[in-house]
């Protein structure tokens, strides 16, 4: 089992990792197209290549780490992939990372160690190739009610004459896409666990590419909810709709249990929380250190210190009577016109 939750923290480190090169490579090159002018530019640029290929090695470290573990196990974990990206931003990119996004870090590897202990004891998957259908019929029935809600919402908010997203049409979004990232991973587990079964071994590459499809769309739902509305809402409902789906999506379409030791299962249940609350908080640290009111105080004591440690250093420089009265001169030639027209 911690070879798999390794295996799984490589593989979607790698995933965030590449795709920040990748998005810092693409800083100077032009859109992607099939141009061969287009194409020669990003195959000529380091960045965009390096974090190509560490993506495409998370990518199938994950696929490995799915036909070892259960994918209730596995898709919480790899929530911890924004963990070690805000990391790796702070200690590459040099970000300056707040309070609030240490504590997230802290409470997903606490849930990352939960999860690791509390998933020893699970038992194998066993899955019906009937139940892929109904499981896309899940999913389907689930889109048709969401888009239903959106299109209420958008309807409505035409008919009041509304500019802005409402927090539903982000939330809707969120999940949507969030949904299928879960399920992405699920199919994945689907077919190994029929290659473990004794289905034909083509189930394996159809499965993956269903999988790949289902990624895919997620990007498109959560590209369309972070151009219109929020980035916290939408990246915070897609986090944890991808971790809830993982799990739920496991335990009834792949057969999955919780550990039978109430030791094991309370430790489960326990990393799980702990992971998607770190999720949210590094999501959500920086409108969360906004509002909070100990922000305030912070920002009041530092401006507060600033002004004094300034007042002070200028008494210091202008400690000569000379520069003293030449500043008085100077305020006072500019405070006088205005004093004139009044």
């Amino acid at each position: 089992m911690w070879e798999s939750i390794c295996l799984t923290l490589a593989a979607t480190a790698g995933n965030n990792i590449g795709k920040v090169l990748q998005k810092k490579g693409t800083l100077i090159l032009p859109p992607l197209s099939f141009k061969l002018k287009v194409i020669r530019a990003y195959a000529a640029n380091k960045a965009w290549i390096i974090g190509f290929l560490i993506d495409i090695c998370g990518a199938l470290l994950m696929l490995r780490a799915l036909s070892q573990a259960p994918v209730s196990v596995i898709q919480p974990v790899s929530g911890c992939g924004l963990a070690i990206l805000s990391v790796f931003s702070h200690f590459y990119l040099k970000e300056v990372m707040n309070v609030i996004d240490w504590i997230g870090i802290t409470l997903a590897g606490i849930g990352t160690i939960g999860v690791g202990a509390g998933g020893e004891e699970q038992e194998a998957s066993s899955v019906s190739i009937f139940q892929l259908p109904w499981l896309a019929f899940l999913v389907a029935l689930l889109f048709v009610v969401l888009n239903g809600w959106l299109r209420v919402y958008r309807h409505q908010r035409r008919a009041h004459e509304m500019m802005d997203y409402e927090v539903v049409e982000e939330i809707i979004y969120g999940l949507e896409s969030g949904i299928l990232f879960g399920m992405a991973s699920v199919i994945s587990k689907m077919g190994f666990v029929f290659l473990e079964q004794g289905f034909s071994r083509m189930l394996v590459p159809i499965c993956v590419s269903i999988s790949i499809c289902c990624s895919a769309t997620g990007f498109y739902y959560q590209t369309q909810g972070l151009k219109h509305g929020r980035a916290i809402v939408v990246s915070t409902c897609a986090a944890v709709a991808s971790i809830v789906t993982g799990v739920l999506a496991g335990m009834l379409a792949l057969g999955e249990q919780l550990p039978s030791a109430p030791t094991a299962r309370f430790s489960l249940l326990l990393g799980w929380l702990f992971i998607v609350v770190g999720v949210i908080l590094l999501v959500s640290s920086t409108w969360l250190l906004r509002h909070l009111p100990l922000r305030r105080f912070i920002r009041i004591n530092v401006d507060r210190n600033f002004s004094l440690s300034r007042s002070g250093s200028l008494r210091l420089k202008d400690s000569n009577p000379t520069a003293v009265i030449h500043a008085a001169t100077l305020h006072h030639l500019i405070s006088s016109p205005s004093k004139e027209k009044a």
